[in-house]
């Protein structure tokens, strides 16, 4: 609930005071002074704002009136009021005929204060139930259906599909500024920020939107995106869970194995990801031990980047060589080169595949 406070009550009489030759102090609930334009008197009690707070009327006090009270000097005090309910009490001290326009004015002011107060209040926490919310909704670890409910009566959307997307930025702004410019731009966006230089955008997936394009619009604007993974449509909160454990997988993947492609797509890297989560599987060695023996052997990385070539080219000679800028025959010596000294005929489709495979666990600058 909503309650006045020091810095708010002495807000309110610092802003009348620089414009009225009055006293001004602005008592709480209980009547005890929380601003005041004589210091002495505040966190002391006010009995004729008691008064008020009792009959929740206009009390207006001469001097006669006020010697009979503790705490009180010739004036008037007024209820203040937000949303219909009595928080509080305002006083000017004088001539009660001389200050009673002047006080209704200020009360006028004061509570429209207080509703601009209290509207930053509301729109603070509900930000951050939000936020605490999706936090809840994208770990996995709670409730959904309760979490559902209250997201969807927040206004969240919960019901709508979104494409997960992962930014990892350098060193600079932190993420909660991006978030704030994304959401701006694109309504109903779901951002939670698992670490200060990380932003889980959720976007709807009816938003068209060029990946490359906003990356150098974020560059624009002061973001240096070292890499952003971005997964495809999910619909529903398990999905979309789902689709924040892939993202981050593929961004894990880019890191190590492609650490100069900035734009990395679900869509694309679905296979290379996948095997990256399952690196340290005993398994998958057997995909590496070719390579590495060819590694091994091959000083220059020629023969390497020919593989990556012709894996990239699906074994097609014309096309790979003419990529390579080398002669037909000279690709294929260099392919039998790779077969005798890592064991596996890229040549054949068995060999291809599992050499491919393995590339996808091999760091591009390897």
């Amino acid at each position: 609930m909503f309650e006045l406070d020091h810095d708010l009550a002495q807000d309110i009489v610092d802003r009348a005071m620089a414009i009225l030759p009055y006293n001004v102090n602005v008592m709480d609930s209980q009547g005890l002074i929380l601003g005041s334009g004589e210091a002495q008197r505040i966190n002391t009690r006010h009995e004729g704002a008691q008064l008020v707070l009792a009959n929740a009327r206009i009390v207006e006090l001469d001097e006669e009136a006020a010697r009979c009270l503790k705490g009180v000097q010739p004036g008037v005090n007024l209820p203040l009021l937000l949303d219909g309910r009595l928080i509080g009490v305002l006083g000017i001290t004088g001539d009660p005929q001389q200050v009673r326009t002047y006080a209704e004015l200020v009360r006028m002011t004061a509570e429209m204060l207080l509703a601009q107060r209290h509207l930053q209040v509301q729109q603070q926490w509900r930000k951050q139930r939000c936020d605490d919310l999706l936090a809840l909704l994208l770990g996995g670890n709670s409730d959904a259906t309760r979490l559902v409910d209250e997201a969807r009566q927040l206004g969240l959307k919960p019901q709508l599909t979104r494409i997960p997307c992962l930014f990892e930025l350098e060193e600079g702004p932190a993420a909660e500024p991006l978030a704030a410019w994304l959401m701006l731009r694109y309504p109903d966006s779901w951002c939670v920020s698992p670490a200060r230089q990380s932003l889980l955008w959720c976007r709807p997936a009816t938003v068209a939107l060029d990946e490359q394009r906003l990356l150098d619009k974020m560059q624009a604007q002061g973001w240096t995106v070292q890499r952003l993974a971005v997964a495809g449509p999910a619909e529903g909160l398990d999905n979309l869970r789902r689709g924040y454990r892939r993202v981050r997988d593929l961004l894990a993947y880019g890191r190590e194995v492609l650490p100069r492609q900035r734009l990395l797509t679900l869509a694309r890297y679905r296979l290379p990801a996948l095997l990256w989560r399952h690196r340290n599987d005993d398994a998958l060695d057997e995909l590496l031990q070719p390579l590495q023996r060819l590694r091994a052997k091959d000083s220059n990385g020629q023969l390497l980047a020919t593989l990556r070539a012709w894996c990239a080219h699906d074994g097609q000679s014309q096309a790979c060589a003419e990529a390579l800028g080398i002669h037909r025959n000279s690709l294929r010596y260099r392919l039998e080169r790779v077969a005798e000294l890592s064991g596996v005929d890229p040549m054949r489709l068995e060999g291809m595949l599992s050499l491919y495979l393995g590339l996808q666990l091999l760091p591009v600058n390897s």
